[in-house]
């Protein structure tokens, strides 16, 4: 089965563990995922991450969900640019998700951030996903 768009999967995988209310999620390690899932800790959306390594050359990216009195932390997560259509802004027109409650996620030049410190550092890139 061909995997064509990575980050779209990863974030279906986190969509539905934290929709069946499953503790933990995993999937195949890169480092955009890692840190999609920093970025995610950091705002905190899930409790935690961590990189395991079960068959030598074989990484993993380990995703502890969280939960407040039993509803997900995570209400909403969608991709925004896709791999056919990739969509970029500049620092002016970032998109404020549910005005201002969520996050965006971006990659950029200086590296994969949320909205606000792409704002504050003046770089602009392509929207990954958002979050709420």
């Amino acid at each position: 089965m061909a995997c064509h768009d990575t980050i779209g999967d990863y974030l279906t995988i986190i969509r539905n563990a934290s929709t069946a209310g499953k503790a933990v999620c995993s999937t195949q390690w890169s480092r955009m995922r890692s840190e999609i899932a920093r970025i995610l800790r950091d705002e905190g959306y899930i409790a935690q991450f961590a990189e395991k390594t079960e068959t030598p050359g074989q990484r993993r990216i380990e995703l502890t969900l969280k939960y407040v009195n039993g509803v997900p932390a995570i209400t909403g997560i969608d991709r925004h640019s896709s791999p056919g259509c990739r969509l970029y802004y500049d620092t002016q027109s970032i998109p404020r998700v549910l005005g201002g409650l969520g996050i965006s996620i971006i990659t950029t030049s200086k590296g994969v951030m949320k909205d606000n410190e792409a704002r504050r550092q003046k770089v602009g890139g392509e929207l990954l996903a958002k979050v709420w």
